[in-house]
């Protein structure tokens, strides 16, 4: 496949997790509106439920966009302690995380609920962000390059080419994942061929070519250049680094 790689917008989403409240939330966006150069990369924070509130507060008229960590599939109803894509809609959320690798390894989300989840943030006129990725024991008996897309085919089966459209891809290796252990670039491009390729045998190569694909797991300012280096490789998914704005800012400044 031809590398188009210019022609998709560099994406990096600092996810905090259960990290800040509204006010600590509201002073590290503010401190990254304060630091984030002009640049071509797409920013955006994924506070918690609690936060976001003040963080949009916190970001509103800068270039950062707010994003949902988690969601649940129906818009309504009796489901306490459950948030709805248009909750996070009316709350100034313009992409939501499904499919994170703690929701389906804690939580227990499996692949119908990240494709109810991603059918539900399409509905509700936002981008899903959809993860996938695979934990050690399944990349050690060779079956990661399966798992993956697996996980990527169980969430796009059945959705319209404009559907799709809006989707955002991110790779995220269990096994990186606040592990201090990090995919080498080599390692993040070949799975994120893999990726484009099933898009490609899924949706089609017009679909593969504009989704743009995350990595994900233990990225730093010092890494982040050389990970982005990869054709394949279109932008980040930051996790403890984003907790620190001199931090995420180095990776936003790196990402261009």
């Amino acid at each position: 496949m031809p590398d188009r790689k210019s022609t998709r917008r560099t994406v990096v989403i600092g996810n905090w997790k259960m990290h800040q409240t509204g006010a600590g939330g509201a002073a590290l966006a503010a401190a990254i509106v304060a630091g984030l150069r002009p640049g071509r990369a797409e920013i955006a924070v994924a506070p918690p439920f609690t936060a976001l509130t003040a963080v949009a507060d916190a970001i509103r008229g800068s270039s950062i966009a707010l994003a949902g960590q988690d969601v649940f599939h129906e818009p309504e109803g009796a489901f306490t302690g459950a948030v709805s894509a248009p909750m996070l809609a009316a709350a100034g959320c313009s992409l939501v995380l499904v499919g994170h690798s703690e929701r389906r390894h804690v939580f227990g989300d499996d692949d119908e609920d990240v494709r109810r989840k991603a059918r539900s943030v399409l509905d509700a006129g936002m981008r899903p962000v959809v993860c996938v990725g695979e934990t050690l024991e399944q990349r050690d008996a060779g079956q990661a390059e399966n798992v993956v897309r697996e996980q990527l085919e169980a969430t796009v089966h059945g959705l319209s080419d404009a559907e799709l459209a809006p989707l955002a891809v991110a790779y995220e290796p269990v096994w990186a994942i606040g592990t201090g252990r990090t995919a080498t670039p080599d390692t993040a491009e070949a799975m994120h061929r893999v990726i484009r390729a099933s898009l490609a045998s899924l949706a089609g190569s017009g679909t593969a070519e504009r989704t743009p694909i995350l990595y994900g797991g233990s990225v730093k300012g010092d890494n982040a250049a050389a990970i982005l280096s990869g054709a394949n490789v279109d932008g980040l998914l930051v996790g403890g680094a984003s907790l620190r704005a001199d931090s995420f800012l180095d990776i936003c400044h790196a990402a261009g």
